[in-house]
């Protein structure tokens, strides 16, 4: 298929499942439409046993979009940015030790813990899966997912100083997974040396590099927007700050989801303050809220449908639903000691840990980063059972993190 054609076909399912969701479900519009795809494809598995096979079809058509490819180098950077963009600079500093700790210890807490009880569970239920791609699948679900994360939050009237906690985290822990995960998977596949010297290169490189490179690129544009008053003009400079930041920064190997964030904070706050007029701030911000909500409309809806591309066994389905619990103990360790402590320094919402917890919600990211792995046997365990903890994690708890919000707010 053309692709135009895979983008119109995409786009029609996208507005019909947005229609019937608003209609007749009246949930949350990327819960929804993904809750929507998730049953046609369930439905045309169904009729396969009785001769009506429409998924060699279905297949065709997936097989020609790279998930991985339209998610991590094509959607991500208009989904981080527009996050980016409304974040409180203010906000985000009085949060900055715990958001700090959570998307870097936490994140490498979550992957050790997981990896570890991951390993020791299939070899309880007889799947063959070495201890290193245990620890990939640590990797690339132990971030929380920013586009699930910010997604379900505009719904739910969160305190700010809640919602920053949680958005900051999900910004920033995004880009230190992807690291760690292209680090181990690395090392899983033989692409990567397993030295101290390489480990802390490669981290320096990719995450301060982020930082710098996002840095430089968000200060040009600042000085672009300054010296213009008209808001096409303004919104294509961010376009091109997005869209060519994004990939230079993936030429230059840094990495360009946390480059991104911190061009998205930069714009977002001095950018808007002291560099665009009423008019601009107002254009600017409902251009990057229609891409926000159309391309995480899209997204959910292929989430939905990417059940027909991946291989469910009995034993697979097991390990998936009992990995779930696996991947909430973890979130609840690496959440729970950081805030044990910092507790003790400063007064923090009640419910915090568990509404971290539970609100650390996985999505897209997580399976992008299992589709983009070399094919395999173990590709296939990693790509079953990250698709069940990310299943649950939008329809449960996305769906249920508004009410536990509430009881402690």
């Amino acid at each position: 298929m053309r692709l135009f054609d895979i983008l119109a076909l995409l786009i029609t399912l996208t507005a019909i499942f947005s229609y019937i969701n608003h209609r007749y479900l009246r949930l949350p519009l990327t819960i929804g439409v993904m809750l929507i795809g998730l049953i046609m494809s369930l439905g045309l598995l169904a009729l396969k046993p009785l001769g009506l096979d429409l998924t060699p079809q279905a297949n065709t058509i997936l097989g020609e979009i790279d998930f991985n490819q339209t998610l991590m180098h094509g959607m991500l950077s208009y989904l981080l940015f527009a996050g980016a963009l409304h974040v409180n600079l203010a906000d985000l500093a009085e949060q900055k030790w715990l958001i700090a700790t959570l998307a870097t210890l936490g994140v490498l807490a979550s992957t050790t813990i997981i990896g570890v009880l991951l390993w020791l569970l299939l070899d309880l239920i007889n799947i063959d899966l070495p201890f290193l791609y245990c620890l990939v699948f640590g990797a690339l679900i132990s971030p929380t997912d920013p586009i699930a994360v910010l997604g379900i939050l505009r719904t739910v009237h969160a305190p700010k100083s809640l919602e920053t906690k949680i958005t900051g985290e999900s910004l920033f822990n995004d880009g230190i997974g992807v690291v760690v995960f292209i680090l181990i998977s690395g090392f899983a596949f033989g692409e990567t040396d397993i030295t101290p010297g390489a480990v802390i290169a490669f981290f320096l490189k990719e995450a301060l590099g982020g930082v710098i490179f996002g840095f430089v690129i968000g200060g040009i544009t600042y000085a672009m927007l300054k010296r213009v008053d008209n808001y096409q003009v303004e919104i294509l400079l961010t376009l091109a700050l997005v869209t060519g930041g994004y990939a230079m920064a993936e030429v230059l190997h840094v990495s360009a989801p946390i480059a991104i964030v911190v061009a998205g904070l930069l714009i977002g706050n001095h950018g808007r303050l002291l560099a665009m007029s009423e008019i601009t701030v107002e254009r600017l911000d409902t251009f990057w809220e229609l891409i926000d909500e159309i391309l995480n409309a899209v997204l959910f809806v292929l989430i939905g449908l990417e059940i027909l591309v991946i291989t469910f066994e009995a034993h697979l389905l097991i390990a998936g639903v009992l990995s779930i619990f696996i991947v909430l103990i973890a979130r609840f360790v690496s959440v729970g000691v950081p805030i044990f402590f910092i507790r003790k320094f400063r007064e923090l919402t009640p419910g915090v840990i568990k509404i971290l917890t539970w609100g650390g919600l996985r999505g897209g990211i997580s399976v992008a980063l299992a589709l983009s792995l070399p094919a395999s046997a173990e590709r296939e365990t990693i790509l079953a059972i990250t698709y069940c903890v990310v299943v649950f994690s939008i329809l449960v708890q996305g769906l249920t993190i508004g009410r536990l919000i509430k009881r402690y707010t």
